[in-house]
């Protein structure tokens, strides 16, 4: 696990944009994310749709919601990690949350920073889910 603690103002600097630019990674490559996840929720799934071809279309408008997410502040973003965006999509309130585990996805990533070592989980939920 990182100690910030024992860091350097530089170094927790570097730590953070790279920690942001691997969440950036994921959602620029949301259609694929492997070794990553992306998960959508019971509540964001019952929206999407049950006939196949309108929910593959609403499932794609909200990754491409994600993936293009830039609507960056102070509230959603206050480590600077890019790792939370908040939008509203069909009239709904919803999130978009980017956790971090360890590559088996038992426990907490003892590193987020290293992509050898951490599988980024990203969710996409309703407000209300949260």
């Amino acid at each position: 696990m990182i100690n910030f603690a024992e860091l350097t103002p530089e170094q927790k600097a570097a730590y953070v944009e790279k920690v942001a630019g691997l969440n950036d990674q994921l959602r620029a490559n949301i259609n694929s994310p492997a070794p990553n996840i992306v998960v959508m929720t019971q509540g964001i799934l019952a929206m999407v749709d049950s006939n196949p071809i309108i929910a593959v279309a609403r499932q794609m408008e909200l990754m491409f919601i994600v993936g293009n997410y830039a609507n960056f502040s102070e509230d959603n973003n206050p480590h600077g990690e890019r790792d939370f965006g908040d939008f509203e999509w069909r009239g709904v309130r919803c999130y978009w949350k980017i956790d971090y585990y360890d590559r088996q996805t038992e426990w907490g990533s003892p590193d987020p920073s290293d992509p050898g070592v951490t599988c980024r989980v990203l969710t996409i939920l309703r407000a209300d889910e949260y």
